[in-house]
């Protein structure tokens, strides 16, 4: 089988041609650096989930190795994500086995979602949220889980009992007398320091420098890039020689699951203990009821993230379906080895790209370093404070609360600020998922709005023969079955303040690239009713397609249109010399007053 068919199987395959050593080095020295990253991040992912440490690590090995195969992107790295691991915290919390197998099926399902929107080519659906939904949507759930890992880095213990923003936020302030010194003072201390270690790859080195301060600026961007993964290795030594010592200063993770995990099905069903010892089975239509909304809205939200880091970083020629497919199997195969949802991450993207990354390749060999983990370093994991991973997680997600967009907004369209207001509220107060809809909701509508209530501006105008005329023009280039009415509505409104100048409308269809038939019967309407006013409407520069609607939607009662300002001025022209030539004929016969034989003409039978 030659490359070019291996290549229409496996689209990622065409990275192997021309794959050199150069490239092989650039790979292994991006995978291990993203490896670094991953490795911290997946264990507190996992917590954050609610789920025991390893599989955050189950999750972040097989999406490098498929996307490698069949992604479009080099720089995209699939893994488990803050967000997603909020949106799945809330099934995990039923006890028992019930909570991973869960989580495991959500991925399951997220995965064929992603896979019937690829086949069905729905990826442009992701178009429908928009930037101040984003916004709104990452900065609530940016908040929502920095506020759900105050506990973790205070050393608190117990549960409020929910997971939302507010009552997590009122239960670390009632508990507050209760906090940890020692992991207070190691939660506080590390977020500083990763802030600060966060800042050395800002230190730029000058290209005509010398190797040995350009060997230093690596050395500290390397710092800066591993941080994570040097404070959790620190803090685990700490604690582990506190232990070896007898004392216990730190809240630790507990035990983690060594060795690889098993490949098998996706559960379909589990169990779950009640408080009485009771333990209730669930079958997979339980399950399904359990997940809920959460089967649609992972994926669109896996989607949305992934789509838009293969388009920061490959630019306009990634190819959506593709990545669907990619992420989708990522999930499917994924669910084979107790993952949970996962998707594109963006910090470590950023990492991979700015670690030269030269083909997806290099997320096999994260993949390699993920699963040499958790054969040989598990035993170690349970030593790791949940202050530090805490830290980890806040350190990261503090950059996702978009606060510059806000300045901007309001300068220049506070309509979508309401948005992002509206969707960070929601999302706050009530769920993220309420959040999400309803700012998908509003922009709709006002989407919808803007259709059914076009922009509408009347000038009074005049040909260079000096005839005076009404120019109205619509701003929005469709013009369908809600406007009708408003447009009608505005024009004899303008008509009845600008009387004067009101004989001629000229209604301008330059801007207009489509008509509907309901539309167009409503401009017939309108010409006839004008008409009775002895008021002419002209249609200046329709389109073909306008024109072709017009004529079939009217068929006799075609209005008139011209293509161009000089055909305008000439109907104008031939239209005043008959008003002058009927003024003739009707002067003379309005002097005979007193002639019982004439009969008063109105202004139709004139016309005629």
């Amino acid at each position: 089988m030659g490359l070019n068919q291996v290549e229409k199987i496996l689209p990622g395959a065409r990275w192997l041609r021309g794959y050199t050593a150069q490239f092989f080095i650039s790979d292994l020295i991006a995978g291990i650096t993203v490896g670094l990253t991953v490795l911290p991040q997946g264990l507190a992912y996992s917590t954050l989930a609610g789920l025991d440490p390893q599989y955050g690590l189950y999750s972040a090995f097989i999406g490098g190795v498929v996307y490698a195969l069949l992604g479009g992107c080099r720089e995209v790295t699939i893994g488990p994500t803050a967000l997603l691991a909020l949106m799945t915290s809330r099934h995990t919390g039923l006890g028992g086995v019930s909570g991973p197998h869960l989580a495991v099926l959500l991925c399951f399902l997220s995965g064929l979602v992603e896979l019937l929107m690829a086949f069905l080519r729905l990826g442009a659906l992701v178009d429908l949220i928009s930037l101040p939904v984003t916004v709104g949507f990452t900065s609530a759930t940016a908040l929502i889980i920095g506020a759900s890992q105050l506990k973790g880095l205070l050393g608190i213990q117990g549960s409020s009992g929910d997971s939302g923003f507010l009552s997590t936020i009122s239960y670390v302030i009632s508990k507050f007398h209760e906090l940890s010194p020692t992991d207070a003072l190691l939660g506080v201390g590390s977020i500083t320091i990763l802030l600060i270690l966060r800042k050395l790859k800002d230190i730029k080195t000058p290209e005509n420098a010398s190797n040995e301060r350009k060997f230093f600026g690596g050395l500290l961007w390397l710092i800066s890039t591993a941080r994570n993964a040097i404070l959790v290795l620190f803090s685990s030594l700490v604690a582990y020689h506190a232990h070896q010592n007898g004392q216990m200063p730190f809240i630790l993770t507990g035990k983690v699951r060594p060795g690889l995990p098993e490949m098998h099905l996706p559960p379909f069903e589990t169990s779950f203990p009640l408080s009485n010892g009771t333990v209730v089975e669930m079958g997979f239509i339980d399950m399904v009821s359990e997940l809920g909304s959460s089967i649609a809205l992972v994926p669109i939200i896996a989607v949305l993230g992934n789509v838009a880091i293969s388009k920061a970083f490959g630019g306009t020629g990634v190819d959506a379906t593709q990545e669907l497919i990619a992420l989708s199997l990522s999930n499917i195969i994924g669910s084979f080895f107790s993952s949970i949802p996962v998707t594109g991450s963006f910090s470590r993207s950023a990492v991979n790209h700015a670690s030269g990354v030269r083909t997806p390749i290099g997320g096999i060999y994260t993949g390699a370093l993920v699963l040499f983990s958790l054969g040989f370093l598990t035993p170690y994991f349970p030593y790791m404070p949940r202050a530090a991973l805490s830290a980890v997680i806040i350190s990261a997600v503090i950059f996702m609360i978009e606060y510059e967009v806000v300045k901007p907004l309001w300068r220049c369209s506070r309509r979508e600020l309401l948005t992002v207001a509206l969707t960070l509220i929601l999302s706050l107060c009530v769920s993220v998922e309420i959040g999400l809809i309803s700012g998908v909701f509003l922009d709709v509508a006002f989407l919808v709005q803007r259709t059914a209530r076009p922009v509408l501006t009347f000038d009074h105008c005049e040909t260079e023969s000096r005839v005076e005329y009404m120019m109205v023009k619509p701003r929005h280039s469709l013009l369908c079955f809600p406007a009708v009415e408003h447009v009608r509505n505005g024009i004899n409104r303008a008509i009845q303040v600008r009387e004067k100048f009101t004989n001629l409308i000229v209604f301008d269809c330059r801007n207009v690239q489509e008509l509907d038939y309901t539309a167009a019967k409503g401009i017939g309407s309108l010409k006839k009713e004008l008409e009775n006013r002895s008021i002419h409407l002209i249609l200046l520069g329709p389109s073909d397609d306008v024109k072709l609607v017009l004529k079939g939607s009217l068929k006799g009662n075609n209005v008139q249109h011209v293509d161009n300002d000089n055909e305008l001025d000439n109907i104008f022209q031939e239209l005043t010399s008959h008003r002058n030539e009927l003024k003739e004929i009707v002067a003379p016969l309005l002097e005979q007053k007193n002639d019982d034989d004439i009969t008063i003409m109105n202004a139709t039978s004139i016309r005629k």
